[in-house]
Order: structure tokens, then C-alpha cells, then sequence
């Protein structure tokens, strides 16, 4: 089957997070992407972060956040969604950031267009195809879907159907906002989930791309995550040979959320170790 057309993401009046610094700089931007059921909005602290020293810019990928929905959910498409956006927003060349699913797009945007891209930044996601593995939080969306909650203490009722744990259940609750229909007022998805959950085999695949990505990398992976073992490393260094390795403590897959200052630290340092200019 061909690859969909790419969408333009962020296309509604509020566009990409996009934050310049406050004096001009010659930093090259940073360009960050969200992983699987996250959006732009979750990362707008790091940004903050960043800001001061360089342009950021985080996107909404296909059927997440403000961007369209659209079936297709390949690497090979969202990497073509993100270099669209990077064409209408004038940047030829930027650090890519990517979070899990977002992880395997940047992977993938380096192997596939590696001249737009300055430095890697992988974060708590592997080049390997997972097992599947969120059935019991497509279950509890779809049950939200059906529900019609009229507030979040009711949305949150819905996802416990099969969501035990809290943490969860308040990051799927970010893709909630409010609308009217002909039932009333009630909390829906903005997510694209139909599409996401028909594309769910090539998310969990490998990221897109038949050569390796020569460019200055660095992997973070948090401690008590599994998304990043071991035996998942010599895949990794093949893929993305020049990679840096660093663990950050006390973290799982949301490393970023789970040790913020850390993170923000690790990715500033690596950025800083990287040539100005293009």
C-alpha cells in the first residue's frame, strides 16, 4: 500500500508551539515530537526551558493534538508530515527530539533526510518493533468515546474501567476537550483514535529508512523503563552508530515528565556540545 499524503500538522489558528528566543541567536532550532496518545502541549515546560537559548518548536504529529486526522499511521508518512511542516516554517535545518513514538519518527526523519538534520535526540524508545501492548488504554478511550462524559471526574470513571493506574488515566484525560453535540455538552477525544488504532501495527514497527544515521546522537532512556534493555542496544548502535547513551535515574518511559530538570540538563548539554551554525 502507498504512503498517505502528508497532512499539514498543527494546521488549525494556534499552529505549532512555536517560541523564539527573546535575543537573537545563531542556535540552530529544536525540533520536538510527541510519542503515542501526547501532543505538543505536553512539552511546553521544556520548552520554556530551551527557549532562552535557541527557536523550539513542537509539533502535533497526524491524529494527535490540533493537527488533522488522516488515515496512515508509517513512519515514512509522519516524517513526511514533520518535513512539510519544517518547509512552511522556513527551518532547513534543525535538532530533532523525539519521545518514543516520536523517537522512531525522528529516527526515521534522520535516516530518510538526514541533510535536514543537525543532531538526534532519541528519547526512552528503541529502532525495533515492540509487541503489542496498549489494548487495555484503546479499550479505555473507546469507552470514553461511547460514554459522552460530562466532566472529568466522569471521564476518569470511564477510563478506570480499564486503566488502573492514576498517571495513566490523567495523561489519556490530555486529549479530552469539550463540545457540543446533540446529546449536549460533553468531554470528547481529539485524537484521530480509528485511525491510530487501524495504523497501531506500524507504530509498534521498526522506524522507516534502510540506511543508518551517521549524525551525532544521543539516547536517553530512563532506569525503570523497558522500552530501552539491553539486548535492544546492538540494534540501536547499527541503526544510529554514533549514539550517546545516558540513564537517567529514578525514571520510566515519561522520563522527561518523571526527572524534567535532568532531562532538560542532559538534552542542553548535548545541544551545546553541537556546531552553531548549519
Amino acid at each position: 500500500m502507498p504512503n498517505a499524503s502528508p497532512v499539514e500538522l498543527n494546521c488549525l489558528d494556534t499552529g505549532p508551539l512555536d517560541m523564539g528566543p527573546a535575543e537573537a541567536s545563531d542556535a540552530l532550532p529544536l525540533v520536538v515530537i510527541h510519542g503515542l496518545l501526547g501532543s505538543a502541549d505536553n512539552w511546553r515546560s521544556h520548552l520554556k526551558a530551551w527557549q532562552p537559548h535557541r527557536r523550539v518548536i513542537a509539533v502535533d504529529l497526524r491524529n494527535h493534538g490540533r493537527s488533522p486526522h488522516a488515515e496512515g499511521m508509517a513512519y515514512s508518512t509522519m516524517s513526511d508530515d514533520v518535513l512539510a511542516l519544517l518547509d512552511r516554517l522556513g527551518v532547513e535545518k534543525a535538532h530533532i527530539l523525539g519521545h518514543s513514538m516520536g523517537g522512531k519518527v525522528a529516527i526515521s526523519l534522520a535516516r530518510l533526510a538526514p541533510k535536514r538534520v543537525a543532531s538526534l535526540i532519541v528519547a526512552d524508545i528503541a529502532p525495533v518493533a515492540y509487541s503489542h501492548g496498549h489494548d487495555d488504554v484503546f479499550a479505555a478511550l473507546k469507552e470514553v468515546e461511547r460514554g459522552f462524559p460530562k466532566n472529568r471526574r466522569e471521564a476518569d470513571d470511564l477510563l478506570g474501567q480499564h486503566v488502573d493506574h492514576r498517571p495513566t488515566r490523567l495523561f489519556l484525560a490530555t486529549n479530552l476537550e469539550r463540545r457540543e453535540s446533540e446529546k449536549g455538552s460533553a468531554l470528547a477525544l481529539r485524537i484521530g483514535l480509528d485511525a491510530i488504532m487501524a495504523g497501531y501495527d506500524d507504530v509498534i514497527g521498526e522506524p522507516a529508512g534502510d540506511t543508518s544515521y551517521e549524525g551525532p546522537t544521543l539516547v536517553l532512556r530512563g532506569a525503570d523503563s523497558v522500552y530501552v534493555s539491553d539486548d535492544m542496544l546492538p540494534a540501536l548502535r547499527e541503526m544510529l552508530p554514533q549514539a550517546r547513551m545516558v540513564t537517567l535515574k529514578n525514571a520510566g518511559h515519561w522520563l522527561h515528565a518523571d526527572q524534567p530538570e535532568a532531562f532538560q540538563k542532559a538534552v542542553e548539554a548535548f545541544l551545546a556540545s553541537q556546531p552553531k551554525s548549519l
